[in-house]
């Protein structure tokens, strides 16, 4: 009888430049290594434990994913955080993401049940500021959606925009939103669980589109595009639907028996 898959995982990696990879990576996600700040190749190449000659390499995959800007005298710069690509995240995760959520309800199975509500169990809404192991926590419990899909490329895909919106969730996070926008995000995570666990596919795509609609990511698209004139320091306004197209909600009072879960992901 075949086993059930597992739920995704990251590969590890193991060379001088796949550590260099990793580490410089995590110092730009967590905002270490500020938007737009200049590298300084030979310091960080001590910190990190390496030569410059893999931290090089390092880069040059980091220029790839769009997270340092390369010029022809090999200095390097963490790219800035550009209005421009926090609309292009937030219009492809609206796609995608959705398709996430609706193929985690038609395709999952005991073992990613079990992660998922693991995942969720270990979820406190984000406050202000807040350390890696809550962000780490928010991230394990959408990779468990993900990964819940059983389509390898579309985990792959959404990992990866996963990475590149961290930074702009932070510069979000760097103000309070409030109680309420905080709550709300609780309930949606919990209302997900439920919807895959009931297999709704159709309802879980419309909560996640919802989701990505009030998330900090459309909320840093506003930011970001507001004229220059606006005060930083204002309280951001109650977070609204960025509406790229138009979507038919459910009834939310209509609830699914929920099903067995597959033993085994659909042939």
């Amino acid at each position: 009888m075949p086993q059930e898959p597992q739920p995704h995982q990251t590969k590890a990696y193991g060379t001088k430049g796949d550590i260099a990879y990793r580490q410089v990576r995590e110092r730009i996600l967590s905002g270490e290594l500020e938007p737009g700040s200049v590298i300084r190749q030979r310091e960080l190449a001590l910190q990190v434990g390496v030569s410059t000659t893999p931290l090089r390499e390092a880069l040059r995959r980091l220029a790839s994913e769009g997270l340092v800007t390369l010029d022809a005298h090999r200095d390097a710069r963490v790219s800035p955080l550009r209005a421009e690509e926090a609309r292009d995240l937030l219009e492809v995760r609206r796609s995608l993401d959705p398709l996430a959520a609706g193929l985690a309800a038609e395709r999952r199975t005991r073992t990613d049940l079990a992660a998922l509500r693991a995942a969720a169990d270990g979820l406190v809404p984000l406050p202000t500021r807040p350390g890696v192991e809550e962000l780490a926590a928010h991230r394990r419990f959408h990779a468990a959606l993900y990964g819940a899909s059983h389509n390898e490329l579309l985990i792959e895909t959404l990992d990866g925009l996963w990475d590149r919106a961290d930074r702009y969730r932070r510069l979000v996070l760097s103000t309070d939103r409030g109680g309420a926008a905080r709550e709300e995000k609780a309930a949606e995570h919990a209302e997900l669980v439920e919807c895959v666990a009931a297999g709704d596919a159709a309802r879980a795509a419309d909560l996640m589109r919802r989701h990505v609609d009030t998330s900090l990511g459309a909320t840093a698209v506003r930011r970001l595009g507001a004229p220059p004139e606006a005060d930083p320091a204002a309280p951001e306004p109650p977070a609204t639907p960025v509406r790229l197209t138009p979507s038919v909600r459910p009834d939310p009072s209509v609830r699914a028996a929920e099903p067995a879960p597959y033993a085994d992901p659909p042939s």
